[in-house]
């Protein structure tokens, strides 16, 4: 009843071997009061980005199913809420001023041009998205770059009804995405880097999530549009930063996201697309920096 043996003696000493060994036996709320306990230790010591991935982490996973959610408990429950609320509050954390300065700048843009501006950086997503539709359960990642085209498209002329419905399955199925067990455990190597765990998407409110957001307002649109609605549903600029992967690199040692290689040259395009956007919007134009943002690879 209380917890006493060798096991739980053991288990308790070692938390990143307990969350092997709740991975491994696929006990979620284990994993979740595990990714708990790391962020608290994290964010008592002051390492704020460590304690963001690892409370975010806990919130997703007892968030996402009822029976995890009994298990976890409300007193954990309610202090890893009032933690992340209170890193919500931190303005120098790189998770919270980044997406502050993009919604700043995105106040400055008409709606076509927030809508742009968000398509390409989901264009950045396609050759990773490729990558993690491997595997078993997200397949609706290998569909980014034919949603990528159809929505640029769309932006232009109605689509058919065939590729408004797709697009509404597509949309469905990334909501779905989060709170299955691959969410939690599926992982895909990177050359020459740790490899990147699809639980990665979690940062910034959770890429998946982002996407169904953006993709629901677009498909919003279409039906306001078709319809000869004169009010349409506002732009939302929070996919700027989906391609950024803050939890990657925090997990694999970064101590200053603003250092990372990959997210520097993530931030250079993001900023550079603000100023394609505002001052040259052509729908040539974007066609042709969507189909070299399609190519890369961001993780490298």
């Amino acid at each position: 009843m209380f917890g006493f043996g060798k096991k739980k003696i053991t288990e308790d000493k070692d938390p990143e071997k307990r969350l092997a060994e709740f991975q491994r036996k696929k006990d979620w709320a284990g994993v979740s009061r595990t990714y708990y306990e790391l962020g608290v230790t994290a964010m008592d010591a002051g390492n704020l980005h460590k304690a963001q991935l690892w409370l975010h982490r806990a919130d997703t996973i007892y968030s996402a199913d009822d029976n995890i959610y009994d298990k976890v408990g409300e007193k954990l429950m309610d202090d890893c809420s009032d933690r992340i609320g209170r890193l919500e509050d931190e303005a120098g954390l790189f998770y919270n001023g980044i997406p502050a300065e993009i919604e700043a700048r995105a106040k400055e843009l008409s709606g076509p041009q927030v809508r742009v501006w968000g398509l390409l950086s989901i264009a950045r997503l396609v050759r990773l998205g490729e990558r993690l539709s491997r595997l078993p359960g997200c397949e609706v990642l290998g569909q980014l770059d034919w949603a990528v085209d159809l929505m640029f498209r769309s932006l232009q002329i109605l689509p058919s009804q065939e590729a408004y419905q797709r697009l509404m399955e597509m949309c469905n199925a990334l909501y779905e995405l989060n709170g299955k067990p691959v969410y939690y455990s599926g992982e895909i190597e990177v050359p020459g880097r740790p490899p990147f765990q699809l639980f990665d998407l979690n940062g910034l409110f959770g890429v998946e999530q982002e996407l169904n957001s953006y993709t629901d307002n677009h498909l919003r649109l279409l039906a306001a549009l078709s319809q000869g609605a004169e009010e349409l549903p506002q732009a939302e600029s929070s996919i700027v930063a989906c391609a950024l992967l803050p939890d990657y690199y925090i997990r694999s040692g970064a101590d200053r996201l603003e250092d990372v290689p990959q997210i520097k040259a993530e931030l250079q395009r993001i900023w550079s697309d603000y100023d394609f956007v505002r001052d040259c919007l052509s729908w040539e134009e974007v066609g042709k920096r969507i189909a070299d943002y399609k190519q890369l690879d961001i993780l490298t």
